[in-house]
């Protein structure tokens, strides 16, 4: 099988029409690899939580498809929005804080498949999203890095610490099937199927923000380049409609909700109830701080992970050749926003885990190992890693 060709090394060079080396269309044969190094990676992990859940006398698949946010996607699913939740200390928590892209898509799997149930088309939904992400994945570090790249890229986005969400009736999947496709898409100069797959994105999570910015400023940065180069703004028709598009999504949910609550910033009071609100990171800070004054080992626990992050990120802003602009604005924009908001700590980890380009550099560089071995011993160590910590998360207090 022929590797695929890399982009230049120059953001600017990446972005001009032509100028990249496309590869023959991708076809099931040139993603299979890594589909099916993905499902072992991810059956891996499933059957530890089912073995383990058996020895422990509990029920490993309800966990992935029955409680905590699924719950609430099920219930929008059934019943449409309206329900609350009035906690102790009075908050409201609204329904209204999740995104209607699943619930839309579980209703109609169920409806047109009822022996599932909606539980079952959320996991099914789930499961058929989780391999058109491994698929984009790959696609889009084959597209810059070469086929062997693409396929350790979608491998490793499957045995991520938190990729036991992957698995669940959760929109994590969704999203970064459908973020990763247009973030291809883009590469590959198809400007208005990025705005519609973005769209569709922006229907699932408010995340959603990260590939509309990639999008915008990407559409932009070509925008000044062309002036520059005297190019006709006609020339570039296509790229702004699917600019325009690709922020639709996420704004008709805002509206939706804000013509619903009667007030225009009521999407963002609900996910304030929700103790979902950008704080700069105080929040963070101050959680770092108070594991300092429980715990000195804790707090610097933290603080080293948090370089290893800074680390990878810097990794990914001078990886050669470079990552082109809207995939570094992309990843760059989920991180800041996991980091930036003001809720619980541990939910930061599976809010970045759609940013897939932070594991690009450890791909490439698995990719390029002489001994052929390595990359195979260190998948099965980080997949047999991540089932038990998934094991242990989900038969725990769950995912956050």
């Amino acid at each position: 099988m022929s590797e695929t060709k890399a982009v230049p090394p120059s953001w600017a060079a990446a972005l001009r029409p032509g100028s990249a080396s496309r590869p023959s269309a991708l076809s099931l044969r040139d993603a299979a690899p890594a589909l099916l190094g993905y499902v072992a990676v991810r059956v891996t992990g499933v059957a530890i939580l089912l073995i383990t859940a058996a020895a422990t006398g509990k029920d490993g698949m309800h966990r992935l498809s029955g409680r905590w946010d699924s719950v609430w996607y099920q219930r929008i699913a059934e019943h449409g929005y309206g329900y609350e939740v009035r906690l102790p200390d009075g908050t409201l928590h609204s329904d209204l804080a999740f995104f209607p892209l699943l619930p839309a898509l579980e209703r109609g799997v169920s409806a047109f498949l009822p022996p599932l149930g909606v539980a079952g088309a959320g996991l099914l939904v789930s499961w058929l999203a989780s391999l058109a992400a491994a698929a984009g994945i790959y696609a889009v570090g084959a597209r810059l890095y070469g086929h062997r790249a693409g396929v350790l890229l979608a491998v490793l986005w499957g045995v991520y610490p938190t990729a036991f969400v992957q698995s669940m009736a959760y929109t994590e999947t969704l999203f970064t099937a459908l973020a990763a496709w247009a973030l291809y898409a883009v590469l590959t100069d198809r400007w208005i199927t990025a705005g519609v797959l973005c769209m569709g994105a922006g229907l699932t999570r408010p995340v959603a923000a990260a590939l509309i910015a990639a999008i915008c400023v990407t559409a932009l940065w070509r925008l000044v380049t062309a002036r520059r180069a005297g190019e006709p703004l006609r020339a570039h028709r296509r790229m702004l409609a699917g600019a325009c598009l690709a922020p639709l999504g996420w704004l008709s949910y805002i509206v939706f909700v804000a013509v619903r609550e009667r007030s225009p910033f009521a999407y963002f009071d609900v996910q304030a109830a929700w103790n979902n609100r950008i704080d700069g990171g105080a929040a963070l800070a101050a959680f770092v701080a108070q594991q300092f004054r429980h715990d000195v080992l804790a707090g610097l626990g933290l603080c080293a992970a948090f370089a290893f992050l800074f680390w990878v990120v810097w990794r990914c802003v001078r990886q050669r050749p470079r990552q082109p602009l809207p995939v570094i604005v992309y990843c760059l924009v989920v991180v800041v926003i996991s980091l930036i908001g003001s809720g619980y700590f541990g939910s930061r980890p599976r809010l970045m885990m759609p940013a897939f380009p932070l594991l690009l550099p450890a791909a490439v560089a698995l990719a390029g190992a002489r001994r052929g071995a390595i990359p195979a011993v260190i998948v099965a160590v980080a997949a047999l890693a991540s089932g038990v910590y998934g094991a242990f998360t989900l038969l725990g207090s769950g995912p956050p």
